[in-house]
């Protein structure tokens, strides 16, 4: 995943810095946001996961530290170890939607249309 989200954010940047080239820039508009929903879907999944993997932690520490065993030492261990893995995945997928939501705004602007519109401009 976190290969494909690099070379997803690689190809957009490749896309927005070109000049002179003719970009379907509303069909990409389209295929971008439908990208977005799949990382950000994905990045949901993964703060529950991290944040399940948290409390399981909190968990087993307090339950150790009343009743010290080995085992349960080693279980702490193993999800601690865990979760380095799960947070670092995390802030990709996170960082990385973020910086899906800039280059839709970019898009946006390369399609001529404005990304926000300012507070009383809006007309209906």
């Amino acid at each position: 995943m976190a290969d494909r989200i690099r070379q997803y954010l690689a190809y957009i940047n490749g896309l927005l810095e070109e000049e002179g080239t003719q970009v379907d820039w509303e069909e990409e508009m389209k295929k971008h946001l439908v990208q977005i929903a799949f990382f950000a879907h994905e990045r949901f999944i993964h703060l529950v996961v991290t944040v399940t993997f948290a409390i399981l932690a909190v968990m087993v520490f307090l339950y150790t530290y009343g009743h010290f065993s080995i085992p349960l030492l080693l279980l702490f261990l193993m999800l601690m170890v865990l979760m380095v893995p799960y947070i670092k995945h995390y802030f990709l997928l996170e960082n990385s939607v973020q910086d899906m939501y800039e280059q839709y705004d970019k898009m946006m602007e390369k399609a001529g249309k404005h990304a926000f519109v300012r507070k009383g401009t809006y007309k209906r």
